[in-house]
């Protein structure tokens, strides 16, 4: 066990450490460089190959969960489920929570109209349009709107509006939603609704379920031997506005729905991101959403994997759920958008110093497995690093080590070239099959150009300058930001959604 880590000191070692290794790797590449050009391009070398590797037992992830998928999509699960079930669905009903802050009515209407058109009955669907008082009477005509045109449509449709500057809190999504599943626990609890019949899906505001979802997640739900000791975990895409959104930012998009697919495939590695859901029992043991944080998200699976002594996971749901992608029609504002949106999920390193405590700490729970905390804080640990680290790495260092090495001989340089040459190709051909899998999961485009789906096809070249532009860099801001602490803090940036 590591020493007790409750002073504000050990907190602030534990916020600059994840800052230290990324300066700590950057200075020992830039040294090796220049110490010894011909060593650095072959240790560059052998890392391409490394992730050339790695990124190819990843696409075999990518395959299998895409697989799952497709097969998804085929199956009719409202029928299944009132086969498998015909008594037992009608026990379970479904919470759903829409933290919203400035979106216009139109974004909450389609999300609220894809609820209504669900597969499954919404006479067993209570939700909750979580709204914010620092929105003033935008949000209320907003929620005026909303109930008008859907309060009937569901078994209860109820408004919550968020005060401003309650202490202990930061003004964001997770304080939202911890004030709206408070509110929510009270009508629950004047319905006599047992805990464990409530599932919860905290949902982006903008977030459109596919038709059958609900009824997926009832059914594996059920089928669950412990139904209440477990997050639900659906395929994240972003293609509401994906045909008419910038190439980039469609490229960012289609690679955070991979990265989610690959851990899909490995439900052992998983974190709850995004739009998820879960039980109201397992919301109820930790006491709801921490309003304190950015990652709301993640953290609240870590909570329940913490409080149940390692006895809680994230099953995958081989669904899609849609959302917006960051574009508002202006190219330039929605690059910069792209980045905050980046930034704000890499401040999820913002658990490290919260898992030291927890799952290494004297504090932390006695009976929680060594191997499971392990997996997880390292799971956590390299990602970070390799966010920053691996684009820098692969596509800035290598060209500069080559660059520094062209004293070493004609050969070398020749050799090593070829080598680079060579991964480089072979890291194309993935592409290639990613640009394809992303075009099958697009929902089909009316009207299409003839130049539409060259472009899409095209636009994966830029996923270098993607995977550093708006990847290494705004997650090294992030934990710059942390190591740094006081007012470089990140707070919560709202995506703005047109």
């Amino acid at each position: 066990m590591l020493p007790l880590m409750t002073s504000q000191r050990s907190q602030r070692l534990l916020e600059v450490l994840p800052g230290v290794f990324i300066m700590v790797t950057t200075a020992a590449a830039v040294a090796l460089a220049v110490v010894s050009p011909r060593l650095a391009v072959t240790v560059i070398v052998l890392f391409d190959l490394y992730w050339l590797f790695r990124m190819y037992y990843l696409l075999l992830h990518v395959l299998s969960a895409w697989g799952a998928y497709r097969r998804s999509l085929r199956v009719d699960w409202a029928t299944r489920l009132e086969q498998a079930a015909p008594d037992r669905w009608r026990q379970i009903w479904h919470l759903v929570i829409l933290p919203t802050h400035g979106e216009p009515y139109a974004v909450v209407a389609r999300t609220l109209e894809s609820l209504r058109h669900s597969r499954y009955s919404c006479d067993r669907m209570l939700v909750v349009l979580a709204g914010e008082a620092r929105d003033g009477a935008a949000f209320l005509e907003v929620a005026r709107q909303a109930k008008t045109q859907f309060g009937s449509s569901f078994a209860r449709f109820e408004v919550t509006v968020h005060p401003d500057g309650l202490p202990h809190e930061i003004a964001g999504k997770g304080s939202n939603l911890r004030f709206a599943g408070l509110a929510a626990r009270r009508f629950i609890d004047e319905l006599q609704l047992p805990y464990d019949r409530v599932i919860v899906s905290s949902f982006d505001v903008d977030t459109c379920p596919h038709p059958q979802y609900f009824a997926l997640l009832t059914l594996t739900y059920l089928r669950e031997p412990r139904p209440a000791r477990a997050s639900y975990q659906p395929i994240a895409m972003y293609t509401n506005n994906v045909w008419a959104s910038h190439p980039l930012v469609r490229v960012v998009a289609g690679t955070t729905t991979f990265w989610l697919l690959t851990d899909l495939a490995r439900a052992e590695r998983l974190f709850t991101f995004s739009s998820h859901s879960m039980s109201l029992a397992a919301l109820v043991d930790v006491d709801f959403w921490d309003p304190g944080i950015v990652t709301e998200d993640s953290r609240i699976f870590l909570q329940c994997l913490e409080h149940y002594g390692g006895d809680y996971r994230v099953v995958p749901i081989f669904l899609p759920v849609s959302m917006n992608t960051v574009d508002v029609g202006d190219w330039l504002r929605s690059l910069v958008n792209q980045y905050r949106q980046i930034r704000r999920w890499a401040w999820s390193v913002e658990h490290f110093p919260w898992m030291a405590q927890r799952f290494f700490g004297r504090s932390g729970r006695r009976s929680f497995p060594l191997a499971v905390r392990v997996r997880y804080f390292w799971n956590l640990m390299e990602g970070m690093y390799s966010w920053v680290t691996a684009p820098l790495l692969i596509f800035l260092f290598s060209r500069a080590a080559l660059a520094l090495a062209r004293s070493e001989g004609s050969v070398f340089l020749e050799r090593a070239g070829a080598a680079l040459g060579l991964m480089a190709n072979l890291g194309l051909a993935g592409l290639v099959i990613f640009a394809v899998l992303y075009w099958t999961m697009l929902p089909q485009k009316e009207m299409a150009r003839w130049w539409d789906y060259p472009l899409l096809a095209l636009q994966w070249a830029l996923t270098p300058l993607t995977l550093v532009v708006w990847g290494s860099l705004p997650a090294l801001e992030a934990q710059l930001r942390l190591m740094l602490g006081g007012r470089f803090r990140l707070g919560f940036d709202v995506t703005e959604k047109v």
